[in-house]
């Protein structure tokens, strides 16, 4: 009950914004609107002259409130998944990223792990063994850099992230530099390819740039807080901006630029492939064991780029313990053994050894400095202006709101005080319980305060809702022009009140405010695809308390 919780209340933070879907959605991927904007404006009104909303006059102002540190808003470490289990005397937990550690053909540290846990090593005259547990590269520095998390190894998809935990503190040893090879690279649609080889020669960072600035080609990337390629690839950017200091003003405004234009960050490769699939972009980053075993891309060229993925290994010596310094280098030895070593080439890994990486010289300080330009410039200096949208029905009722009120006061902490920030809650009828200002300290107060009291109980009219908040972002537009709209909401059931998925779809369609919907403990979560998916927002379903880290890397990417 307590994980539900958590994901409710990470998931109404996160986007706040959840649709469920009745009806049948007259909107599949790539479909578009049947209105131009200024009719979906105008069917907007006539639709809203049906919906009945409550404003509230008198929002509560939290004297009480405080800013959350980011440790506390960290999903308990088991929420990523164990996916070999030891049981030596000596024990070594390894965090793993998922490309290591996933399903076939994702597996090989599995197959690797449960080989040298069968093979009988010892140390200091105990038995050995290793856990390995599966996390991104990103999610691993942050929660070892908040004390969360001790892995007794770690392997990270690159080195930039073994590099921003000892500049973060957390001093390591390094056991090999390569445990298996990869690279990340530039995916460019073949026709495209071809089209851009003729003009700009071989593939690279800046050429690529360039030719998305001459608007030749679409090219997008995923996030660089949870992503080694992502990462990775924002400091090539940074790099071809200004070759000679990637963190100087001349390479941040040129990201600044870039942003203006560009696709929205991914927030994940899957976002990636589906943008593709639906002709959005047509060139991306990947890793290229990724590309190898994903059919569907067979369309792409790929081309190395950025430093090597060579999966470093890095120990924790957190108890001063020597014998399980030499098991975790007996681990590392195993790995490194022939067998081993044509298993991995067999999962798609070591290709490409003749890549040499593309070493700008950044430290570990300047990579968690170039997140943070990232952070501060990946909208391209439009002010963003959201609404929160939360089911309060019936079904929320109890521990649920809770955990939803208490997600959403914590996961606020990740909004910049240069947004504009506006919150609503429904059930048979819709509130808006917080118009939309700029989220400085006294609008937080009120935002926390009015999220304090709210109370479950009624239907589900979650798109009477939607169609709420898209008035609300459109009038406060009026005011900003240039301001970027979003919709985030959070749903535990289908809508059963008020306007259905397929009346609004349109409207939604026409006015292009992206919707971003997370389902909690909701597995039919196909019109809210839908929704997302009409002007390419994020869908996150939700199963478990790890939705409070979905909550965290949403709002990274887009607030």
């Amino acid at each position: 009950m307590k994980k539900r919780l958590l994901l409710r209340i990470v998931a109404v933070t996160m986007s706040t914004v959840m649709i469920a879907g009745c009806g049948n959605s007259v909107y599949t991927e790539g479909t578009v609107s049947k209105l131009t904007e200024d009719e979906a404006k105008k069917e907007l009104t006539s639709l809203m002259t049906k919906v009945d909303v409550t404003e509230n006059k008198n929002p509560v102002l939290d004297i009480y409130s405080e800013d959350v540190a980011e440790a506390d808003t960290l999903a308990d470490i088991d929420t990523f998944p164990v996916t070999v289990q030891g049981h030596g005397t000596i024990n070594l937990e390894v965090a793993a990223p998922s490309e290591f550690s996933g399903s076939a053909p994702d597996d090989w540290l599995n197959e690797v792990a449960d080989k040298f846990n069968k093979s009988g090593f010892t140390s200091g005259g105990k038995d050995v063994s290793v856990t390995v547990r599966k996390i991104s590269s990103g999610e691993a520095v942050t929660y070892v850099s908040n004390n969360a998390y001790k892995p007794d190894i770690y392997i990270p998809s690159n080195e930039a992230l073994g590099k921003m935990l000892d500049a973060s503190g957390y001093k390591s040893e390094m056991l090999t530099d390569r445990l298996a090879g990869n690279t990340a690279g530039i995916l460019m649609k073949k026709d495209v390819y071809e089209k851009y080889t003729e003009t700009h020669g071989d593939v690279t960072v800046k050429g690529v740039l360039e030719a998305a600035n001459a608007n030749e080609l679409k090219f997008a990337y995923t996030n660089p807080y949870t992503s080694a390629t992502g990462l990775n690839i924002l400091t090539a950017m940074l790099s071809a901006f200004d070759a000679n200091d990637p963190l100087s003003s001349t390479a941040t405004e040129a990201l600044l630029e870039y942003q203006k234009t560009s696709p929205p960050v991914a927030y994940t490769t899957g976002v990636l492939r589906n943008q593709a699939a639906k002709g959005i972009i047509n060139a991306m980053v990947m890793e290229e064991q990724a590309y190898i075993n994903t059919p569907e891309l067979k369309n792409y060229v790929y081309t190395p780029v950025g430093i090597r993925h060579d999966h470093p290994v890095y120990f924790f010596d957190w108890d001063g313990d020597s014998d399980k310094k030499d098991a975790a280098k007996q681990f590392v030895d195993f790995c490194l053994l022939p067998d081993m070593q044509k298993l991995a080439t067999t999962k798609g890994f070591n290709l490409h050894n003749d890549y040499v990486s593309q070493d700008i010289g950044m430290t570990g300080a300047d990579y968690i400095a170039a997140q943070k330009v990232w952070k501060q410039n990946k909208n391209g200096g439009r002010p963003i202006v959201a609404v929160f949208v939360a089911d309060v029905s019936g079904s929320m009722d109890g521990e649920p709101l809770n955990s939803l009120k208490q997600s959403l006061i914590s996961s606020s902490t990740y909004i910049s005080s240069d947004h504009h920030i506006g919150l609503v809650s429904y059930e048979n009828d819709v509130t808006i319980n917080l118009p939309i200002a700029q989220f400085d300290a006294t609008q937080r107060a009120y935002f926390s305060g009015e999220v304090k009291k709210l109370q479950a109980g009624g239907g589900t009219a979650t798109y009477d809702a939607v169609l709420t908040g898209m008035q609300m972002l459109e009038d406060y537009a009026k005011d900003i022009p240039d301001a970027k709209l979003m919709l985030f909401v959070l749903t535990d059931g289908e809508q059963n009140a008020g306007y259905s998925l397929s009346r609004i779809t349109d409207v939604v369609g026409g006015l292009k405010i992206p919707v971003y919907t997370i389902a909690y403990n909701y597995n039919d979560v196909k019109d809210l695809e839908t929704l997302s998916n009409i002007n390419e927002a994020a869908q996150i379903k939700a199963n478990s308390d790890d939705v409070v880290n979905q909550l965290r890397n949403l709002f990274n990417v887009n607030l």
